[in-house]
Formats: C-alpha cells, sequence, structure tokens
C-alpha cells in the first residue's frame, strides 16, 4: 500500500497542503516548527483516526478553524486504488472510505497500516506494559485477522466482569468469568502464535544494527499460565472484590526483551536500547512483508534525534531495501546524509505549513 495523493487542511499550522509522495522514500526536511512533523502527524490520524504528539485532538486543529481533515488516494497491494478520508472536530470523527461512511476506526487501520519511529518511540522498554500490549498488538491485528473479534469479546467480558466487582453482585459472575476466561485464553493463544513468527525476524534484525548475544523476547500472559484463567479468576476472587477491578488476563500482559536473561533496559546503553527499539518496530513492517501482507507507511519523525550517522545509514539502507513508502523529517537536508544509494526518493522542504518540492 502506498499513498498516491495527500490531501490536509487545518492540521497544526497546516491550513491547505497537497503531496504527491513518491511510493518509496519520502525526505522532508525545514526548521522546528515548520509543518514537517505535522504532515507525518496528519498520515498518522488518517490511518488510526489520533495523533501521536497529542492526547487531545482539539490541540492539533489549526486555532482558526473548527475541524481538521487529512484524505488520500491510495495504491493497494491487489493493485487497485482506494479513497480513505477522514474528519475530526475533537468530539466527533466522520470516517469515509471509497465514498463510504464508516464508523469504526479499525476499518482505516486496516485500510492504511501504519508504523512509527519518533523520539517517544525509544521509551518502549521504559514504559509500563500497557505501551508493550498495545505494540504487540499492532503486529497480532495486522498477522491475524480473528484477533479483532476475540479481542473486543474480551474486552466486553472485562467490562461486565469488572462492574458486577463494584458493585458486588456475584449472582452472575460464573457466567462472565467463563466468558473472559474463554475469549482471554483466545487472545493470549493468538499473542504467543505471533510472537513465535515475530522473534525469527527480529533476531535476523538487530544483528544488522548491534553486536549482542542472548537476546530473548518473552510474553508474559498476564496470569500464571501454568494454570487455566478461569481457575485463576476464581482463585483472585477476594482481591478483585475488595479492590473492584479484575487482576488477571490479557490485559494485564506485557513483553520482556532480555538480555543474558536480564530485562535489556537494566543491561544495554542508553544508544543499544534506542537500536533495540528501532529494530523491533522494524520486525513488525518486515514480519508483514515476508508473509505479502499490505505493509502500509512507515513514518520517522526527527530522523537525527536518535541516531548517529552510522546508524541513520544503516535504517535508510534498510528501509530502501523493503521498497515501502516512507516519510522520514528532519531539521536540515545534510541530516539524511548520502542518498545516492536509495532509489526513486523524493525531497520535499516544508516551511511555514507549505510544502515544495526540491
Amino acid at each position: 500500500m502506498s499513498l498516491l495523493k495527500l490531501d490536509i487542511y487545518h492540521v497544526r499550522n497546516i491550513n491547505k497542503l497537497s503531496i504527491t509522495p513518491s511510493p518509496t522514500i519520502n525526505f522532508l526536511f525545514g526548521e522546528n516548527g515548520s509543518g514537517k512533523s505535522a504532515i507525518l502527524e496528519a498520515i498518522y490520524i488518517l490511518g488510526r483516526a489520533k495523533s501521536f504528539r497529542s492526547p487531545s485532538i482539539k490541540s492539533v486543529i489549526n486555532v482558526e478553524q473548527q475541524h481538521l481533515i487529512v484524505s488520500a488516494d491510495t495504491r493497494q497491494a491487489n493493485g487497485g486504488n482506494r479513497h480513505l478520508g477522514i474528519q475530526l472536530d475533537g468530539k466527533n470523527f466522520e470516517i469515509r472510505i471509497n465514498q463510504q461512511s464508516k464508523q469504526q476506526r479499525s476499518d482505516l487501520a486496516y485500510a492504511l497500516p501504519l508504523q512509527l519511529i519518533h523520539p517517544k518511540s525509544y521509551e518502549l522498554l521504559d514504559a509500563g506494559a500497557q505501551t508493550r500490549r498495545e505494540f504487540l498488538d499492532w503486529g497480532v491485528f495486522n498477522d491475524n485477522e480473528n484477533y479483532l473479534a476475540a479481542w473486543r469479546k474480551f474486552k466486553k467480558a472485562l467490562a461486565q466482569r469488572n462492574s458486577l466487582l463494584k458493585t458486588k453482585r456475584l449472582d452472575q459472575l460464573n457466567v462472565w468469568d467463563k466468558e473472559l476466561a474463554y475469549y482471554g485464553t483466545i487472545v493470549d493463544r493468538y499473542r504467543q502464535q505471533y510472537l513465535e513468527k515475530f522473534k525469527v525476524v527480529f533476531t535476523g534484525i538487530i544483528k544488522q544494527f548491534l553486536d549482542i548475544d542472548s537476546i530473548e523476547l518473552a510474553l508474559l500472559s498476564g496470569w500464571d499460565s501454568s494454570k487455566e484463567l478461569q481457575h485463576v479468576l476464581i482463585q483472585d476472587l477476594e482481591k478483585d472484590l475488595r479492590y473492584g477491578f479484575t487482576h488477571s488476563g490479557p490485559h494485564r500482559g506485557d513483553v520482556q526483551l532480555l538480555v543474558g536473561n536480564r530485562l535489556a533496559k537494566d543491561f544495554v546503553s542508553r544508544g543499544q536500547l534506542k537500536l533495540l527499539v528501532l529494530s523491533l518496530k522494524l520486525a513488525q513492517v518486515q514480519l508483514l512483508a515476508n508473509e505479502q501482507r499490505d505493509i502500509g507507511c512507515i513514518l520517522v519523525d526527527d530522523f537525527s534525534a536518535e541516531l548517529d550517522i552510522n546508524n541513520r545509514r544503516k535504517l535508510l539502507n534498510f528501509l530502501s531495501a523493503m521498497e515501502c513508502q516512507v516519510f522520514v523529517s528532519a531539521t536540515e537536508l545534510a541530516d539524511f546524509g548520502d542518498l545516492s544509494q536509495v532509489k526513486n526518493y523524493k525531497v520535499f522542504h516544508v516551511e511555514h505549513g507549505n510544502i515544495k518540492e526540491m
């Protein structure tokens, strides 16, 4: 999948902007505040219906406007074209795919898979478990078409069970225990299956960036997986009633990256940690590519902020070899380094919310 034409209206300092990007790598450069990160943010909004820079869409909308719009003509993996569009006003959203109104954010996520690499991405291994669960679930979501339905049914059962715990209504608890355990076990199995495939790809990629032995990825299910989840829920009942929520299940799962049987964040340097996270992100996209799925776009914001010259070169070579669509931003054109080995790329200068192809 690639964007053939992108239109952005009222995103931060961008009033109106159109771009015809390259199907491979697109370099955006400009001073801080010029709008280059806003372009990446707009693409992210088109695929996720939310911003990666702000929890509130209101702060993303141009101060003189009431809503933002992002739309794009896309080329699908099967060779067909599809038009995507989203309008957000801070409270409501409208999604259109081929001029048909859609109400599910997942429709956009399937239509435009996105992988984001930006300065805060490198906190993946430092942050709480929720961040790593979201990382893992993005991969499972794009890998297994049955995962979303199972996850939604699990979340419904979890909400019902928590409601009963808070109100101390135990008469229906057994019913929702069975439902939660059934779908929770399915969610965990899908995660395990994905991680086994992911490990192989990740191990191959990390060798291109780091020389570290004894790297292991482990999934923590969110309960003692040697026991059945329904049995654990019964064991936890007293504690769950006391606190009013469910302590065990895939909603408490985590992914651990170990180096020499120790958590990577406690063992490697800060620079090595960033390269581990970079490799994790690239491995998700590479796995999709290996299985001939629609790998979508890769967004790399503030290219030079976290990587030295040598690793920037390695990253560009890797992205160029993947032959997927990439958008990369930096302050200076020189930050991208030597582009002689990159094929069919485009360079854009961004200034005051306007863009010009070089």
